[in-house]
């Protein structure tokens, strides 16, 4: 590892850098917005949630872990790219880009983890309702938060103790605008490169399919007992808990498949950071506005507390 240091001390950015200067203040501009409402509308869920009562089910709590790996996944990216965006200077050292890495892997993979937990909530609620308040219980709720967390952390040393494992002799010329693992692997040197990419492969898409197969796998059981409802309103009533769950589900899922299983073809550097984006900024900006506009309780506790809020000022 010290020889690493002595090695490479820093890595050059690429990101922005090569798309026309003129656009870059356009691109500023809407990031900073998309990442300003992406904090705004995960702190106005956890706010929200804390403060009405009505809310403190382990769905919600779920929610609340779910923005806060939100919020701490975007802080760990997006400022960094926006100050490189309007910046000359794009170097990152050594450790920072190691930090960075693991920081975006351990609340990526957190995130992951909390899909699968609130899956697995909503399967209970509807195919084991009367076992519901024992098997999620307030302790049990608070183990499995802790779980996720303690996985997503664990997961985000192992990749980036692997990468960083590797040495680095060549070009520090990252073509991305964080320190992207796969990024970082062609860069590095040595007969166990190949190996250790497939390794990174593996890790990550065993842990991110596992995450999926469980939810589908919920989402299966949860099917099949909607249909046994008898009255369509009453099987519309229950999907519409799942709702906001799912859609978050398919955009994460959908947005990570579109950027990492893309055919290998002629894909320009400036398309391949776009499609970059719309993974760390897009889909954390979309997440909020989906959990409140089609969730009709948690919409509902938005607005009485805004009411709250601002109805003396009114009067």
């Amino acid at each position: 590892m010290p020889g690493l240091i002595y090695m490479v001390s820093e890595f050059i950015l690429v990101g922005f850098s090569t798309f026309p200067q003129h656009l870059l203040p356009a691109f500023f501009l809407l990031f900073l917005l998309m990442y300003l409402f992406t904090l705004l509308g995960n702190l106005i869920i956890m706010a929200t949630v804390w403060s009405e009562r009505g809310l403190h089910t382990p769905m919600y709590l779920f929610l609340c872990a779910l923005s806060t790996s939100e919020i701490l996944f975007t802080v760990a990216v997006t400022p960094r790219m926006l100050v490189d965006m309007l910046s000359s200077h794009r170097s990152i050292t050594f450790v920072a880009c190691a930090s960075q890495m693991f920081f975006s892997f351990t609340f990526g993979f957190t995130h992951s983890f909390l899909l699968m937990i609130m899956g697995y909530d909503r399967y209970v609620a509807i195919c084991h309702p009367l076992r519901y308040n024992v098997l999620m219980s307030t302790r049990t709720c608070a183990r499995l938060v802790s779980w996720t967390w303690a996985g997503g952390s664990v997961m985000g040393m192992m990749v980036t103790l692997i990468v960083f494992h590797l040495t680095f002799c060549g070009s520090n010329v990252i073509h991305h605008f964080f320190c992207h693992a796969f990024s970082l692997l062609k860069l590095s040197c040595g007969k166990e490169t190949s190996s250790v990419t497939m390794g990174v492969i593996l890790v990550c898409v065993t842990a991110l399919m596992g995450c999926l197969f469980l939810i589908i796998l919920s989402y299966v059981f949860i099917v099949a007992a909607i249909l046994r409802i008898p009255s369509a309103e009453g099987r519309h009533k229950t999907f519409s808990t799942c709702v906001s769950h799912l859609t978050v589900v398919i955009v994460h899922y959908g947005f990570a498949s579109i950027i990492y299983l893309k055919p290998k073809g002629p894909h320009s550097m400036d398309s391949n950071t776009l499609m970059a984006t719309t993974y760390t900024v897009f889909t954390p900006f979309l997440s909020p506005i989906i959990f409140s506009l089609r969730n009709k309780e948690l919409k509902n506790a938005i607005k009485k507390s805004f009411q709250r809020k601002f109805s003396p000022l009114s009067s």
